[in-house]
């Protein structure tokens, strides 16, 4: 092994060391500033956090370059040697899997897409999959001895903040209640009933959880304490949540990224799995911050699935086609896969720079559990025969600059992954009663929380939202969303005289940035029943008054909560941002 080669791996690493560093100060920061709450620092933090990664590969890049040692850098035959010495110098690391993805980056950003390959990179990771446990124990356990409310004294004297409980019985109480709710009665009377807990705090927004399981009898439950501070009160339990499908949403794809010391990801990301089993690994990393990690898992993903499954074959999403991104999907894989056509539909009036532009606002901006988050790929390789004849068709003729045939083989310039949901309006049309209300009740609910989140969706049409597994309704065609406190929101003013009224064309100057909710019951819903329904649940939403209250709250600094997970009842409040 070449001098050279051993120097260019230490180098990488000593970078990969240098962004961990950091990152770090940024996470264990989170304790503070939720003690302290300062909201807006939080968000702030959250955005210079996802922006890190990049920065620090592109400053990685030009170091390298610029070093007369790493002369061969840019010979992609160089690189087999380099990643033998990097696995040499992560071999007894605890954050090896990160640091095979930190090696990927940069070898991405040196060369081309074509020379990618388990040679040059790790295409597969090379690390064990069964590991040496750590010496630092992830997690802390507390038994109960037959005592619920000794139980919740205990985790809470351990998880004490430097600001007081407000109520500490009251909380003790709470747990117990909680428990005794979401638990079987003879696990409520195991003298031997543990609650196992992660020991760092998780931190989201205006948010604490404490987040582990629950074990007796060999019987297992989530458990998960989200925690609130009231500034002049002090830090209150919010509730307490045993049931597996809430603590997903929790940590779903939707949501900003956790704040979380995780020294050992591998085992933290172990131990997430086994408490939340529907969730991918990859979809567990990017929870937690980790989101070019996610990315490696998701592609890993991707190329076993369709090695293992040929047959399953690439076809155009269901659901009504995009006036600016085309959609395909893998009929058996829980994912879409997005491109940016060449030519917009005429009442789309931006470029394809603007919507790459809004895409990337919504990786960094909090997602209120209302927007999916994506994955943006570039120069992704198919098999020719991986599509059905009609989606490649239909590729090439709406994206032919980003969709090209190279022999065999297809060539996708550029896409977004995106997690797959119904779209909201073929869900309505196959919904009873009792789905359509909740449906439309929780559609409304997602634009007044994207609207706490400073989001103005823009085009509000029933399919650009989407339905999850949990039925929630999530938003996902970002080309027309801005900032809420840009829009001018305007009442429809009278007309002067009745040939005004009845005019085809409006009476009144329209600028670029107004919007008329008065407008929206005839543009969001065909259907007359489900307009009327929408208008009894979600009237406010019509009135141009009820978004510049939200805009003022916004302007004068208030951060609005939206909280994550049903809330009890004795404790709702009014109130507002992402916990």
């Amino acid at each position: 092994m070449s001098d050279t080669a051993v120097h260019i791996a230490q180098r990488l690493l000593d970078a990969f060391d240098a962004y961990r560093a950091t990152f770090r100060e940024l996470t264990l920061g989170a304790r503070a500033r939720f003690e302290q709450a300062q909201w807006p620092e939080i968000q702030e933090t959250s955005t210079a956090r996802i922006n890190l990664y990049d920065e620090r590969i592109f400053e990685t890049r030009d170091q390298l370059s610029a070093d007369p040692a790493c002369h061969d850098i840019l010979d992609a035959d160089c690189w087999p040697a380099i990643k033998q010495a990097y696995i040499e110098l992560i071999e007894d690391r605890f954050d090896d899997d990160l640091a095979e993805t930190w090696f990927n980056s940069v070898f991405f950003k040196m060369h081309r897409h074509d020379q990618i390959s388990d040679r040059t990179m790790f295409v597969h990771s090379t690390r064990p999959t069964v590991r040496k446990p750590s010496r630092v124990p992830l997690t802390r356990g507390f038994i109960s001895g037959g005592c619920l409310t000794s139980l919740a004294r205990q985790i809470l004297d351990q998880y004490a903040f430097d600001v007081p409980w407000a109520d500490f019985e009251r909380d003790c109480q709470l747990i117990v209640r909680c428990l005794r709710q979401g638990l079987p009665d003879w696990a409520q009377l195991d003298h031997g009933l543990t609650v196992e807990l992660i020991q760092p705090v998780f931190y989201r927004n205006k948010g604490a959880y404490l987040v582990g399981r629950v074990l007796s009898q060999g019987e297992k439950w989530p458990f998960v304490l989200p925690l609130i501070h009231r500034e002049k009160e002090g830090v209150s339990v919010d509730t307490v949540i045993t049931d597996e499908s809430e603590v997903s949403i929790i940590f779903s794809f939707t949501r900003s990224y956790f704040m979380v010391d995780a020294a050992v990801p591998v085992e933290m990301i172990g131990f997430l799995k086994r408490l939340l089993p529907g969730k991918q690994v990859a979809e567990l990393y990017t929870a937690l911050g980790f989101y070019k990690q996610g990315k490696s898992e998701f592609y890993r993903t991707l190329i076993d699935y369709m090695a293992r499954t040929p047959d399953d074959r690439f076809i155009m999403a269901p659901g009504v086609r995009g006036m600016v991104m085309t959609v395909f999907t893998l009929p058996g894989f829980n994912t879409v896969f997005k491109i940016i056509k060449d030519r917009f539909a005429p009442s789309k009036n931006i470029s394809r720079a603007t919507v790459i532009e809004k895409y990337r606002l919504v990786k960094r901006h909090d997602r209120v559990g209302r927007m999916a988050d994506t994955q943006d790929f570039a120069d992704f390789r198919f098999a020719r025969d991986s599509f059905e004849p009609e989606c490649l068709q239909e590729l090439l003729e709406v994206a032919p600059s980003t969709v090209v045939i190279q022999g065999d083989t297809v060539l996708v310039r550029q896409c977004w992954t995106e997690r797959r949901m119904t779209p909201l309006n073929i869900y309505l049309e196959s919904a009873s009663e009792s789905q359509i209300r909740e449906a439309l009740l929780d559609y409304g609910q997602a634009i007044k929380e994207l609207a706490a989140a400073n989001i103005f969706p823009g085009d509000m049409l029933l399919k650009n939202f989407g339905v999850t597994r949990h039925g929630r309704v999530v938003f996902y065609d970002y080309d027309e969303i801005s900032y809420l406190t840009e829009v001018n929101f305007r009442h429809i003013p009278e007309p002067l005289y009745p040939e005004q009224e009845m005019s085809s064309e409006p009476w009144y100057s329209v600028g670029p940035n107004d919007v008329f909710p008065e407008e929206f019951p005839v543009f969001l819903f065909a259907d007359i029943q489900q307009r009327r329904l929408f208008s009894q649940l979600h009237g406010d939403l019509f009135d141009a008054d009820f978004w510049k209250g939200l805009q003022q709250q916004i302007l004068d600094g208030k951060v609005i909560d939206v909280y994550p997970y049903h809330r009890l009842q004795d404790r709702a409040a009014e109130g507002c941002k992402a916990l």
